[in-house]
């Protein structure tokens, strides 16, 4: 099994050089240059990744300009670039797999609400608040048509939600949002994920930022026994 593993990384680093050096190999396919390039980027080689899906997006506009597989290859390109904070990059990869995706489904679909969040996550991460708002509220809508009130995947967006207000100070906002996640994940995911003990943490900092020590420090406990392994009590942190 491990020499299989092994195999399969050794070739897909190949058709990754491949890729970024377009040369003295075969073409891969359009599918074989998304695998390399979601590798890339699960290895954090942003600039390959880049390099790779800027060549995954080429190969799919011979598909047609409206293709779908141009909207996946885009997506990836622009994640690329957002890792490497190439903002002004990133944008119009977002903004025109966007485009292709409505185009497709329609405005309601999974992927345009994947694309709304990426693209409104960026926008926060670059203090455009006005701009991400209204992007990420309509992801939210979208995957709680789509995926129901309490899927992880609508947990995801309403974090990102929080983060924004909570980064501009709207506590009163961003409270709420923090707690749903924390409900969502815990019911989906279980009383000892990960991502449970991310969620603790990040309601936990936000409550001291609003000088509510006391009622962080459960929450922070919690969080560390879920990463230290410690099992879990079944009691729900006490929260206003």
């Amino acid at each position: 099994m491990r020499e299989t593993r092994g195999k399969h990384r050794g070739s897909a680093c190949v058709l990754a050089l491949c890729l970024i050096t377009q040369g003295g190999c075969s073409q891969p396919s359009w599918e074989e240059a998304m695998a390399a390039g979601q590798q890339a980027s699960a290895q954090g080689r942003h600039a390959d990744a880049e390099r790779i899906f800027s060549a995954a997006v080429a190969k799919a506009e011979q598909f047609g300009p409206e293709d779908r597989r141009v909207a996946q290859a885009l997506s990836g390109l622009a994640q690329a670039y957002a890792a490497q904070n190439k903002h002004a990059e990133a944008e119009p990869a977002y903004l025109r797999a966007l485009k292709i995706y409505q185009a497709v489904h329609g405005e309601t679909h999974a992927d345009v609400a994947a694309t709304l969040n990426n693209l409104g996550v960026l926008y926060r991460r670059h203090g455009q608040y006005a701009d991400a708002e209204p992007l990420l509220l309509r992801a939210v809508a979208i995957k709680e048509k789509v995926f129901g009130p309490e899927h992880p995947e609508l947990a995801l967006t309403l974090r990102n939600l929080a983060q924004l207000y909570a980064g501009q100070g709207q506590f009163d906002r961003a409270e709420p949002l923090f707690r749903r996640v924390v409900a969502i994940r815990e019911k989906a995911l279980g009383p000892d994920h990960p991502d449970l003990a991310t969620s603790l943490d990040e309601q936990a900092m936000m409550l001291r930022q609003m000088r509510r020590e006391k009622e962080a420090e459960p929450l922070e406990i919690r969080s560390q026994g879920i990463m230290t392994g410690a099992p879990s009590s079944g009691k729900k942190p006490t929260t206003r």
